[in-house]
C-alpha cells in the first residue's frame, strides 16, 4: 500500500473518530444504496442505517487482522462486512419468527439467494470509485478559491459556455479560463489523493486513469461532471430515505 493508504489504515487502527466519521460520509451512501438494494423493500431505511452503523463497527473490529499481502480490494473488504451484517440481521429476524411460532419457511429470503451478485459487484465498485471522486470535488470546493469553483462548476458541472460564466459572473473569459485552469489542477491532485488513500490494490489505484481522468482535460473535465452527477443523486436520494425516518 502506498503511505497515503498507510496512514489511513493507521488513523483506523488507532481508533481516530475523524477517520471513522470519514468513511461514514465517503461510502456511507454506498453502502445503504447496496443493503437497500439488497433488501428490496424487505428492510427499512433506519435498519439499513443501521447495518451501515454495524458495518462500519465490525470494521473497527477487524482492521487490526486486515492483511494487506492478500491483495483484496477496499471495496470489496467493506462489502464483506456488510454482507455478514446484513446477515446477522437475517438471522435475528428469522429466530424473532420462530419464537412467534412460525415457521422459517414463512421469511421470504429470496433475496438473499437470488445470484445477480455480477450486476450489483459492477454497480457497487463504480459506486464506489464515484464516492472516492465525489469526496475529492468536495475537498476541491473547500479548498479553492470560491469565485474560481463556481467558474469550475458552471462550465463543467452545469456545461455552460465561457462567455456565459463570464458574463454570469462579471468577469472576462480570459479570467474564465484561468479559473478553469487552476481549479482543475486542483481537482486532480485531490483526486489523485482521495483514490490512493482508499486502495488497497493496484487495481483500484488505476480506475482514475481508466475512468477517463488522466491528462486529457476535455476527457477529465466529462468524466468529473458524469461521476458528479451520478453520485449526487445518489446523495440525494440517501438524505430523502433518511428524512423518511423522522
Amino acid at each position: 500500500m502506498n503511505h497515503l493508504t498507510t496512514s489511513f489504515v493507521r488513523r483506523l487502527r488507532q481508533r481516530d473518530d475523524a477517520a471513522w466519521f470519514e468513511l461514514w460520509e465517503v461510502f456511507g451512501p454506498v453502502l445503504r444504496a447496496q443493503l437497500a438494494k439488497w433488501g428490496q423493500g424487505r428492510i427499512g431505511a433506519e435498519t439499513v442505517r443501521d447495518l451501515t452503523q454495524e458495518t462500519l463497527a465490525s470494521l473497527s473490529s477487524s482492521i487490526d487482522r486486515y492483511d494487506p499481502a492478500r491483495g483484496a480490494r477496499f471495496s470489496t473488504w467493506l462489502l464483506s462486512i456488510a454482507k455478514h451484517a446484513l446477515g446477522d440481521e437475517i438471522d435475528r429476524r428469522m429466530a424473532q419468527k420462530r419464537g412467534g411460532g412460525r415457521t422459517p419457511a414463512e421469511f421470504d429470503e429470496r433475496f438473499m439467494m437470488q445470484s445477480a451478485e455480477q450486476e450489483a459487484d459492477r454497480h457497487y465498485e463504480q459506486n464506489v470509485f464515484h464516492a472516492k471522486v465525489y469526496a475529492a470535488i468536495r475537498r476541491t470546493e473547500h479548498e479553492a478559491d470560491f469565485v474560481a469553483f463556481q467558474v469550475y462548476r458552471m462550465r463543467v458541472m452545469d456545461g455552460m459556455s465561457g462567455r456565459d460564466v463570464a458574463e454570469q459572473l462579471g468577469v472576462s473569459e480570459p479570467t474564465v479560463s484561468r479559473h478553469l485552469h487552476k481549479v482543475r489542477g486542483l481537482l486532480r491532485q485531490r483526486i489523485a489523493e482521495t483514490v490512493a488513500t482508499y486502495s488497497f490494490t493496484e487495481d483500484e489505484a488505476t480506475e482514475a486513469e481508466r475512468a477517463g481522468l488522466g491528462s486529457d482535460d476535455d476527457l477529465f473535465d466529462e468524466a468529473v461532471a458524469e461521476i458528479y452527477h451520478q453520485q449526487a443523486r445518489l446523495v440525494r436520494e440517501d438524505e430523502a430515505a433518511a428524512s423518511q425516518r423522522w
